[in-house]
């Protein structure tokens, strides 16, 4: 015998620890593919809250271009009709004071 008194050989031993080692492999292997995982899953999640935010971004940014652009147009839609009513006031002024002055 080996002096143990536990009735255990050498093999056993040997065979026991390396059992343990591989476990603890396995586990370290384990949490590394996890934390892995993780940071992609995590990069993954960003670029698409990033995307998003983008998009409604350019959205707003839209909107706020349309109105913008819609206001401009009302405008100068508004300046026109007024100078076109004013014209035709002013024909239409003059017609009358002609007619009075002949």
């Amino acid at each position: 015998m080996n002096g143990r008194t536990d009735g255990r050989t050498d093999g056993q031993t040997d065979r026991q620890t390396h059992t343990q080692t591989d476990r603890q492999t396995d586990r370290q292997t384990d949490r590394q593919t996890d934390r892995q995982t993780d940071r992609q899953t995590d990069r993954q999640t960003d670029r698409q809250t990033d995307r998003q935010a983008g998009r409604q971004a350019g959205r707003l940014t839209d909107r706020q271009t349309g109105r913008q652009a819609g206001r401009q147009a009302n405008r100068q839609t508004d300046r026109q009709t007024d100078r076109q009513t004013d014209r035709q006031t002013d024909r239409q002024t003059d017609r009358q004071t002609d007619r009075l002055t002949d």
